[in-house]
């Protein structure tokens, strides 16, 4: 949103909204936004910890509505918002054809091994490693939302078996294409993991050392959705061992990625900076979703 904050000043100024728009690197501190959210009626929400505490704070001055920009929620006390009497929404299928984008071009980055083949290039190397083809392969698709069905109909126009695992698929999910299976069933025959599922109490750790135990030796692991569904502690003992053949991460359990993490030692290692769905396109049009919920709220309170 940041970025795209002057792209919309006539539209602040017809509302009448005075900005304020932090700068930020990934997110606000719980101690900034405590500060910041009793000034202002409405909250525009990034990734920045929406917690009962800044939520109270909110209350307590002029918070009256806020809308998490975006897909994930993970970030946001809900409960604690509807307990405040403060309505909230998110902006939902946004991002899924920009974040299944990314997805599919880390998935044939690590098939064909494009990322290793630029730095070698880049160093006066000139490497020809033999990577796979895509055609035939198996990929494991962990939710099937917007990101995930938008995943599932690229890779399977390029030929691939998906296997899809989501307890609660939507209906334009299930398709006589996508083999569905609940996790972690047939894990074992995917040579990609593709995550692109919510993060809940119930996947966290969903690739965990017990999975990466039961998982095919060799496989290509791609996550786009959020950092601690992978136990990267695990993920670090199965790339040492071969068990995992390379990984693409665009998210992280703490970020931004620290200087000292493990990982960065891994040459079969590609990383994002959380920034999956960040085009110009899909940033605007999610920004005016989310000023339009906004507005609307302030109508009903009457700001």
């Amino acid at each position: 949103m940041l970025a795209s904050v002057g792209a919309f000043e006539s539209t602040f100024k017809k509302l009448g909204w005075e900005v304020t728009a932090p700068k930020v690197t990934q997110t606000l501190s719980e101690e900034k936004l405590l500060a910041l959210l009793p000034n202002h009626d409405g909250w525009i929400i990034g990734d920045d910890p929406a917690t009962r505490a800044v939520f109270q704070a909110g209350r307590a001055g002029r918070l009256k509505a806020a809308v998490k920009w975006g897909i994930g929620t993970d970030n946001v006390d809900f409960d604690a918002c509807h307990e405040l009497e403060i309505p909230i929404s998110n902006t939902p299928r946004m991002f899924g054809a920009e974040v299944a984008d990314i997805a599919v071009g880390y998935v044939i980055g690590l098939a064909r091994e494009t990322f290793f083949i630029d730095r070698e290039v880049r160093k006066g190397g000139w490497p020809k490693p033999a990577g796979i083809s895509l055609a035939g392969k198996t990929v494991a698709i962990v939710g099937l939302g917007d990101i995930g069905g938008n995943v599932a109909k690229r890779l399977l126009a390029a030929d691939m078996h998906v296997i899809g695992y989501d307890p609660v698929a939507p209906p334009e999910a299930i398709t006589s294409e996508i083999e569905l299976a609940p996790w972690p069933k047939n894990l074992d025959r995917a040579d990609f993991v593709v995550i692109t599922c919510a993060l809940t109490s119930s996947s966290h750790h969903m690739l965990d050392a017990h999975t990466f135990s039961k998982i095919k030796q060799g496989v290509r692991v791609v996550n786009v959705s959020r950092g601690p569904v992978i136990d990267e502690q695990a993920l670090i003992r199965a790339l040492e061992s071969g068990t995992v053949h390379s990984a693409a991460l665009d998210v992280f359990e703490q970020e931004p990625l620290s200087i000292n993490s493990p990982l960065r030692l891994f040459e079969s290692c590609v990383f994002g900076s959380h920034n999956a769905s960040n085009t110009a396109d899909a940033v605007l049009r999610t920004s005016e979703l989310a000023i339009e919920k906004l507005a609307e709220f302030f109508a009903m309170v009457k700001v």
